[in-house]
């Protein structure tokens, strides 16, 4: 299956601009996201993840240099326009409701339904495509609240298929689920991006889960922004600057963070 750029932004700088000041939080980030790829997106808390989502998905605008989406400036999408390219699931707690997991996943077709939300065959197809491929069928008919973190993570990843967009963004997928559960969603992106050929990018803080699944990696670090996959970040030392702390480091044998190095 050929890989194709749907995103691409270098080089930016991100930031916050105001009226009288300008806060960089990086500069000189050059990415580029092809189709059928899982992508991670890792860094130390505060090194500007959030922002560099933020400025990706068009929700603010980068202090230099312009984001590409299927080449055009991402800034210059309607709303509903960048809703049928881009699909995005944050980490924020869903409002009080009852939907069932069905209509929860159904919300991922408003960008295409009339006013009213009617749902076409062909809008049941794509919701039905979405809980089959996320294997959530027993979840169906239950209430939202009713489920526990790693399954509505499962939900939320089918409303974003249910949307039908070539590239998919989640920030941090698998905060609050233990090992096992991270590991399985992780598995099930992998899966996805393969069988779907969308580009699937998710923060995460699973560096060594995200190692051993992803097909490349975005790295943050304070000199700089590298991507690459992650056998090339791991012969070129990139995690070894990752943390600025002499008692972590990462064995390059091992493909992971070892404890207790001086």
């Amino acid at each position: 299956m050929e890989h194709q750029i749907i995103l691409d932004a270098s080089p930016i700088s991100i930031g916050y601009r105001d009226k009288k000041t300008v806060k960089i939080v990086s500069e000189n980030i050059a990415i580029a996201l092809q189709t059928g790829k899982l992508i991670a997106l890792v860094g130390v808390n505060g090194i500007g993840k959030s922002t560099l989502l933020k400025t990706i998905t068009g929700i603010q605008k980068p202090l230099k240099g312009v984001v590409y989406l299927n080449k055009k400036n991402i800034n210059s999408y309607s709303a509903g326009d960048l809703a049928m390219q881009m699909s995005v699931v944050l980490t924020e707690q869903l409002p009080p409701s009852n939907l069932s997991v069905f209509e929860l996943v159904a919300l991922g077709r408003q960008p295409y339904t009339n006013w009213l939300g009617t749902l076409t065959p062909e809008d049941k197809h794509k919701v039905n495509e979405a809980i089959r491929l996320t294997q959530i069928e027993h979840l169906i008919h239950k209430k939202h609240f009713e489920i526990s973190d790693g399954q509505l993570q499962k939900v939320l990843i089918a409303r974003a298929l249910a949307q039908d967009t070539p590239l998919i963004i989640l920030d941090e997928p698998t905060t609050h689920l233990d090992l096992l559960h991270k590991f399985t969603l992780l598995q099930l992106l992998q899966k996805l991006a393969k069988e779907t050929n969308k580009c699937i990018l998710f923060s995460t803080h699973d560096i060594d889960l995200a190692i051993q699944l992803c097909d490349e990696m975005i790295i943050m670090t304070p000199e700089k922004t590298v991507q690459s996959s992650p056998c090339q970040l791991i012969e070129k030392g990139v995690f070894n600057a990752l943390f600025d702390d002499k008692s972590i480091g990462f064995d390059k044998e091992k493909g992971k963070f070892v404890f207790g190095i001086k």
